[in-house]
């Protein structure tokens, strides 16, 4: 969409510097510069100097030399639960593996118990304030994930709230449905007639009440193998939804090369990627999605191929995982310091993987990541000197202001 220079927009920022993250581009900054918006989208950008002549719009505001980015993204997020895992977390710095705890009832399972026995509105309740801190960090798209229900009435609760959330906070919220996310106690000696459950009758009743928009599995050997996930992909290309994967985690099931030849999203976690794996995703166009929270609070040793897949040209997005177990974390900031410390990549890479490689994961890079001519006016404003602060500091929000959809959040 792009308006001639005699109409006039809702709104004009001046007195901002953009950093627009056109892919290749750097941070595409751009020193005092504009940016217009009509009907919720990007209207116009440039130099100040560039404005057309006789540019008029309804609002003007004041940006008071703020940087301008798009608004962050928060690609994979396990944000809607119950309950509380902080033993489990302890345990674990007591020297139990992560493997062991789930194979005692702990991990999944233990916070499936308890979103089961939440009502929906204490369930929402219970991630509304996790979700505002992402929100206050400029975040302005989300992936919520379902996952601990592992029954078809607690997957549509999940999924019901992670929609609420989205209307009633003003922030745009994309599902997806993680049935293969462990076995539930009630089949843990029928895993297969658990999977027929997930690739059918679940699938089909949440595909019909609309609350999927795409679909996802734990390839692991303590969760599901890599062709019973086939099984799960099969059935949400019968849907016509993409996929995406938990994959290479824990050990290489070559679960990167399946979700690849599926044209799926994003591969995400991938610390026993393969080259075969980094291969297949950077032929496919597979978004890497790093969770560096999770390695962190896993105290895992083995880094993601990182310059591998910086080599073969593949995507990296970077999410919180936010998730009671394994990365309790609401900060995006955090996270792209943490990807820049632990896992060393650059804080314009970072940037990017917050914002267009993020879009990207979930389908969107056609809707937001870039601030672009006829994109949604997704932007966030900071305080700081240059972009790189943002993956700087640790502990500290910069944000002065975010736009959603055109408007200025109260």
């Amino acid at each position: 969409m792009t308006l001639s220079a005699d109409d006039k927009w809702d709104d004009l920022w001046l007195n901002v510097h953009l950093a627009t993250m056109q892919p290749g581009a750097g941070y595409g900054e751009v020193l005092d510069a504009a940016i217009a918006v009509k009907h919720g989208r990007i209207a116009w950008l440039g130099k100040r100097s560039d404005l057309p002549a006789g540019h008029a719009a309804t609002r003007q505001h004041d940006g008071n030399g703020c940087w301008v980015t798009p608004g962050l993204i928060d690609c994979h997020t396990h944000i809607v639960y119950a309950g509380n895992r902080s033993d489990e977390f302890e345990a674990r710095l007591n020297g139990v593996p992560y493997e062991e705890i789930s194979r005692r009832g702990g991990g999944i399972v233990s916070t499936v118990k308890a979103t089961r026995a939440a009502s929906e509105d204490a369930l929402f309740d219970a991630s509304l304030p996790r979700v505002k801190a992402l929100l206050a960090e400029g975040v302005t798209t989300l992936e919520v994930k379902s996952g601990y229900g592992l029954d078809t009435g607690t997957e549509a609760k999940m999924l019901r709230v992670a929609r609420r959330l989205g209307e009633q906070l003003d922030v745009r919220v994309r599902t997806t449905f993680l049935g293969a996310h462990a076995v539930p106690p009630e089949f843990k000696t029928r895993t297969d007639e658990y999977l027929q459950l997930v690739c059918h009758d679940m699938l089909d009743t949440l595909v019909e009440a609309g609350l999927v928009d795409a679909v996802d599995a734990f390839c692991e050997n303590i969760a599901f193998s890599r062709e019973q996930t086939e099984q799960v992909f099969l059935a949400a290309q019968r849907h016509g939804l993409p996929v995406k994967l938990h994959a290479e985690q824990l050990s290489d099931q070559d679960g990167a090369s399946l979700v690849a030849a599926f044209h799926g999203l994003s591969a995400d976690h991938l610390e026993w990627l393969s080259p075969k794996g980094v291969h297949a995703m950077a032929q496919a166009g597979t978004v890497a999605v790093l969770l560096p929270g999770a390695f962190y609070t896993l105290r895992e040793t083995r880094l993601p191929p990182v310059e591998a897949l910086r080599a073969a040209g593949v995507p990296m997005a970077v999410s919180t995982d936010c998730n009671p177990g394994t990365s309790p974390m609401t900060s995006l900031l955090l996270t792209m310091n943490m990807a820049c410390t632990l896992f060393r990549l650059t804080p314009q890479e970072a940037l990017a993987g917050v914002t267009c490689h993020a879009a990207r994961a979930l389908g969107l890079a056609e809707e937001t990541g870039t601030l672009s001519v006829g994109k949604s006016a997704d932007f966030a404003l900071w305080r700081i000197d240059r972009p790189g602060d943002l993956a700087y500091a640790i502990g500290f929000n910069p944000c002065a202001g975010v736009v959603f959809r055109g408007t200025l959040r109260g």
